[in-house]
């Protein structure tokens, strides 16, 4: 068996980037001669402590053991065939670590699904700031020897730097993507209309009240709102009070959505972004409609498998059309899941990631 190091900041199961891009494909790959050690930063309990707010001075013991803590992954690199890193193998400061798995003959491949050189810190984490090293995202890639992105806009970026990049879309696994109350009544009658995100996306969904509010003028109570990933958000206007986001239990609140939307900024991180809200949608045959921004141009064919809408009188027609008419909804509904059980499912992108994975260690 082959021996691959997964270097990744977060614990399994909890940060949507590491699930949909390489944990699900650990299975696979171990059925076809890879072993595996994961290796993450953060414990569950350690976890709330570092994003949550105030304890400077715990952050920064906890920081400095976890540098000790990854310096020793590095030092035993020689016990395995490749190393896979997932956006940076530390949270601050320069590149260190990849700097140093540059100078071994280990090979090591770096994924990454966001525009992560740009500015980007939480709330709660304001203080670490100074540490952050934005630059170092184009030495990482300079120093790797295979780069997964995730779209073409990341690719590009990737490009100017290193000369061995592939697209590896964000990926669902349409075998557990099963959607058992597609088209059925639920929540008494209404058309939920719904949106997945998390508490650093909530903003997103900011830009979805203009138009959500003609539809709740529009339609009154045949009409309700549903947030996935922010249970601290509030719209009384609305009604919303949002839910909080839980594996155990994802696909059945998004199977409660009857039309999901994808608002975004057309902005440098928006295009960066790779598309999961909205693939999570099409996978369970919810329609879908999204901001024309990024890689949602590339999964989208407007009015075929979803919607692209840029002003508010274009995602009040469409969500209107939607809302008037299930065949409609099925329609675009089955479209949608075809389109990622096609091009954005796990099954269409397990060769290629085999593939480059042979590559690397067979050299």
């Amino acid at each position: 068996m082959k021996k691959v190091l997964y270097i990744a900041p977060h614990r399994p199961d909890r940060a949507p980037s590491q699930r949909f891009r390489f944990e699900q494909y650990i299975p696979f790959l171990k059925e076809n001669g890879y072993d595996y050690t994961f290796s993450y930063l953060l414990s569950e309990k350690q976890d709330k402590m570092f994003y949550g707010k105030g304890n400077t001075v715990k952050k920064f013991f906890l920081l400095c053991n976890k540098f000790l803590y990854r310096l020793n992954d590095i030092l035993k690199t020689k016990n395995y065939d490749l190393i896979f890193i997932q956006r940076e193998a530390f949270f601050m400061g320069p590149p260190f670590f990849e700097y140093l798995l540059s100078k071994i003959n280990t090979p090591f491949i770096f994924d990454f699904d966001d525009s992560i050189w740009l500015p980007n810190v939480s709330n709660a984490n304001k203080n670490f700031t100074f540490l952050k090293n934005y630059g170092k995202t184009a030495k990482i890639i300079t120093y790797a020897d295979m780069i997964f992105a995730g779209n073409q806009y990341l690719a590009s970026y990737a490009s100017n730097y290193n000369n061995n990049v592939h697209i590896i879309p964000t990926t669902i696994n349409t075998d557990e993507y099963v959607n058992n109350n597609v088209n059925k009544h639920h929540h008494n009658g209404k058309i939920i209309i719904g949106w997945s995100g998390s508490i650093t996306t909530i903003q997103h969904f900011e830009f979805a009240i203009p138009f959500l509010t003609r539809i709740k003028t529009k339609y009154g109570d045949k009409v309700g709102f549903k947030i996935i990933g922010d249970a601290s958000y509030v719209n009384k206007e609305l009604g919303i009070v949002g839910l909080p986001w839980n594996k155990d239990n994802e696909i059945e609140e998004l199977s409660s959505i009857d039309i999901g939307i994808m608002p975004l900024p057309d902005d440098e991180w928006a295009r960066g972004k790779c598309g999961l809200k909205g693939l999570q949608y099409m996978a369970l045959e919810i329609p879908s409609i999204m901001s024309p921004v990024g890689v949602n141009t590339e999964i989208i064919q407007d009015g075929f498998n979803g919607f692209l809408c840029s002003t508010v009188d274009e995602w009040e027609e469409r969500i209107s059309q939607l809302i008037e008419s299930p065949a409609h909804r099925e329609r675009i509904g089955k479209q949608g899941r075809q389109t990622v059980i096609e091009k954005y499912s796990f099954e269409s992108q397990k060769s290629r990631y085999l593939q480059y994975f042979n590559e690397l260690t067979s050299k």
